[in-house]
Parts: C-alpha cells; sequence; structure tokens
C-alpha cells in the first residue's frame, strides 16, 4: 500500500461520507447502539462535510485511487493555545495497515497542531487504544466515556519560549 494524503477537496464529499459511514457501521458499531451510529452518520453527510472543511483543515488519504481515510483539526473554540482533532476515520479493512499512523502524521504536523499547547480529541470508545499509542492521555484521568460516548484525551506539548 502507498498511501498519498492530500487537504479535503469538495469533490471529496461523497467519497469521504461514504468511508466514514463504513467505519462507523462496521468498526464503531460493536461498541455502540445503532441509534448512537445513526445520529454519527447524520454528523457526516456530504454536506455536513463541505461545512466542516470550511472551519478546519481536513484530509484525505487515499490508497491509489481510493479514499481510504480522513482526519481534521480544527483551532479549539477560538484558543490560540488549543486545537482539537476532528474527524478521524479509517476505512475498516485499512486500519491496522498504518492509514491512521498516516493520517495522524499529518495533523501532527498541520499549522493547527504546531501551534497548540494542549490538542484535545473527543475519542470513540473503538479508537481509544489508537490514540493512547499515540501519547494521546485522558483529560479525565480515568479514560470512561461521558454521556454522549466519548472519551475526552488530548497530548499536551512544550512550546519553546522566546529568549
Amino acid at each position: 500500500m502507498e498511501f498519498k494524503i492530500r487537504r479535503f477537496q469538495e469533490k471529496d464529499a461523497a467519497e469521504i461520507s461514504a468511508v466514514i459511514g463504513e467505519a462507523l457501521r462496521v468498526s464503531n458499531a460493536p461498541d455502540y447502539p445503532p441509534e448512537i451510529i445513526r445520529e454519527m452518520l447524520e454528523l457526516y453527510t456530504p454536506e455536513n462535510l463541505l461545512e466542516q472543511a470550511g472551519e478546519e483543515h481536513l484530509y484525505v488519504l487515499r490508497d491509489g485511487e481510493r479514499a481510504v481515510g480522513c482526519g481534521g483539526i480544527a483551532p479549539r473554540m477560538a484558543s490560540g493555545t488549543e486545537s482539537i482533532l476532528v474527524t478521524v476515520f479509517v476505512l475498516p479493512e485499512y486500519q491496522g495497515k498504518g492509514a491512521g499512523r498516516k493520517i495522524m502524521e499529518t495533523l501532527e504536523s498541520d499549522p493547527y497542531f504546531l501551534r497548540a499547547e494542549r490538542v484535545a480529541v473527543h475519542s470513540s470508545i473503538t479508537a481509544r487504544d489508537f490514540y493512547r499509542r499515540l501519547g494521546y492521555q485522558f483529560s479525565d484521568g480515568v479514560g470512561a466515556p461521558d454521556g454522549e460516548g466519548c472519551i475526552r484525551m488530548e497530548k499536551r506539548r512544550m512550546t519553546v519560549q522566546a529568549q
């Protein structure tokens, strides 16, 4: 597999919506009830992805001509020192094969990541261990899902002070 990653383009919306849908229906379904999966699917329609792409740096991972994953990063609540990872999904058959790591390497080299002292992610139960392997820690120190089924995680970065 030779992964290529680039910024999301308007023409990607339907294909990325389908990638996210597949990941939710297959990978996340064992951890969440059907009604939560349905709610999540509604968040990632092509129209909603186009709107999100205007507010975040969204990337598309491809294997040849096929979109196999995506990931985004955005400033957090007008903070100059915090960012948040969003929309990180990989097709089930590409999980465990370096696709997620490639997306994360890209997100962690993005200007929104590099400017941040703290980068948050609202992880699914499904992705919790993936983020832990990459150095993200539980924001609450426990790692229990909240009322929405999200696990609040973060990576704190040391910033270099100007001398």
